[in-house]
């Protein structure tokens, strides 16, 4: 089994993510935070993590992510064996915002 990330550091920062209140705020923070290599790896994650929810194949992720097939295979790994409730949580959430709904 992998680390565990239920660690007081870990809560903490998840507990400042939580205090950001905009989009600005985001960037401001996470700049900060991550370096831009990091940041960037985590939302091409979430692309293919959003593509693939949305029906599209690997070789279209790729093409549209640049994501190796690696990362394309860990992320639907998560999506359909392990985890991946966070992913339904926040796919969720941003489609009813879309929709207007609250």
């Amino acid at each position: 089994m992998g680390k565990e990330i239920r660690t007081k550091a870990v809560k903490e920062m998840f507990e400042a993510v939580l205090t950001l209140e905009n989009e600005e705020e985001c960037f401001a923070f996470f700049e900060d935070v991550c370096t831009v290599n990091e940041l960037l790896t985590l939302a091409q994650r979430f692309e293919v993590a959003k593509m693939l929810t949305e029906g599209h194949t690997y070789l279209e992720v790729a093409d549209e992510t640049g994501a190796s097939t690696a990362t394309i295979s860990r992320v639907n790994r998560s999506l359909n064996y392990g985890g991946g409730e966070g992913y339904d949580i926040v796919f969720d959430r941003m489609k009813k915002k879309d929709q207007g709904s609250f």
